[in-house]
């Protein structure tokens, strides 16, 4: 029998310096769909929603009426970007009186299979914009997601957002302008560092970004546990344990962590290992078994369950679901 790997409590103590940094500094973005789009007014799209995708739209000339869900439409202008969470169905329109065309009935260029150009419109007043699908690719990523404002708009012009992220933005218009042989390589990689840019802004800035799981990131003690947790998620961790490496009592740790994080250190563990489990499941093809062993657990069963608990469906469903390999 496979002997319980135990964790070294003292190396894992030392300290990160910035626990929310390392917790992040994995994330990327897969970019499931990029469109260029050129409009005249009138000019109407219906987006549908996508589940467990965020979009982003970056006007690069003129200005769009976005509407997000059922929420109040509001207007977006030349280099601002907003970034959607939430997966809610979108409009975008030069009007209000606008008719809203479907994407079936839009003429789209297909460039490559992930980006695509589209120029419509009645001939009026001209509209340029980049609209994209991005998917944050990390186990942590739905904890984070699910703090994020359904809306996060960013005015890149605004003196504290830096002159890189204007530049940024500059070389996106530029490159989509002309669309020179690789050109849509260059777009995809920079649209995903100003989305990526968008959520650290966020992070630096808002309040309700020192709330929940945020907050206990950025604990220097509880801070040292999470990180230790992701580290080394396949340890054989125990409350004292993670105590030893907050540096506290095991009482006064088991309350803190669970006041900040909103649930016991062992069920956060099990949750992340799941996270971890469920993104090998839909970006590898190795054997459930093997990615039970892989996360600490003895058995396939045992794996299973804990799995289902998490996420209220067994392993094999979610395996069945990913794309082919």
């Amino acid at each position: 029998m496979t002997q319980p790997h135990v964790p070294d409590p003292a190396r894992l103590a030392q300290p990160t310096g910035d626990p929310l940094g390392e917790i992040l500094h994995l994330l990327k973005l897969t970019g499931t769909f990029y469109c260029q789009s050129r409009m005249t007014a009138p000019w109407g799209i219906a987006i549908p929603g996508f589940p467990e995708v965020m979009s982003f739209l970056v006007v690069i000339d003129g200005t769009a009426r976005l509407q997000v869900g059922t929420d109040a439409p509001f207007e977006v202008t030349k280099g601002e970007l907003v970034l959607m969470t939430g997966g809610a169905p979108i409009s975008l329109s030069s009007d209000a009186g606008a008719r809203l065309h479907t994407l079936e009935e839009l003429p789209i260029r297909k460039v490559t299979d992930l980006y695509e150009t589209v120029e419509f419109g009645g001939g009026g007043a001209p509209c340029s914009a980049m609209y994209g699908l991005v998917r944050l690719d990390h186990a942590s990523s739905p904890m984070l997601m699910a703090l994020l404002p359904d809306v996060l708009r960013i005015d890149p012009w605004d003196e504290e957002a830096g002159s890189w992220l204007q530049g940024t933005l500059r070389f996106i218009a530029r490159e989509a302008g002309a669309l020179r042989p690789g050109g849509e390589t260059v777009i995809t990689r920079l649209a995903d560092v100003v989305v990526i840019e968008a959520i650290r802004r966020w992070l630096a800035h808002a309040p309700e970004a020192n709330t929940g799981w945020l907050r206990a990131a950025r604990d220097p003690q509880i801070g040292r546990a999470i990180v230790a947790i992701h580290r080394d998620p396949t340890a054989d961790w125990t409350v004292e344990g993670l105590a030893q490496v907050a540096g506290q009592s095991r009482s006064a740790f088991a309350a803190r962590f669970t006041a900040l994080v909103g649930k016991p250190a062992m069920q956060y563990l099990t949750e992340w290992r799941m996270n971890l489990g469920r993104q090998s499941l839909r970006d590898t093809r190795l054997p459930i078994a093997s990615i039970a062993a892989d996360l600490g657990y003895q058995s396939e069963p045992a794996f299973n369950r804990a799995f289902k608990r998490v996420f209220g469906i067994p392993p094999g469903q979610v395996r069945r679901a990913a794309p082919p390999g």
